[in-house]
């Protein structure tokens, strides 16, 4: 897993030093709808790697709970789902 995340920064890189180097200059105009993509999409992304993350984290706490014998259960209450109905008539 790490020489593959590895890998990838690697060439995220060398993709990001070569366009930064071989770039080609444009005098062109942006539109005020492509920032508001732009922070949607930035948006977006900051999102689903707070998302991407709180998973992770529950489960590696879940895995190391399991590990060291914790039971976050421990001292809770647990009620019971009975639905008890009286037929008693008011007169």
């Amino acid at each position: 897993m790490k020489k593959v995340l590895g890998i990838i920064c690697f060439a995220s890189a060398v993709f990001a030093s070569g366009m930064l180097l071989f770039g080609a200059n444009a005098s062109a105009y942006i539109d005020p709808s492509v920032m508001t993509y732009l922070i949607q999409a930035v948006a977006g992304v900051i999102i689903a790697v707070g998302a991407a993350l709180g998973i992770h984290f529950r489960k590696a706490k879940k895995k190391i709970s399991n590990k060291l014998g914790i039971d976050e259960n421990k001292n809770k209450e647990v009620e019971s789902d009975d639905i008890i109905v009286s037929d008693k008539d008011d007169e």
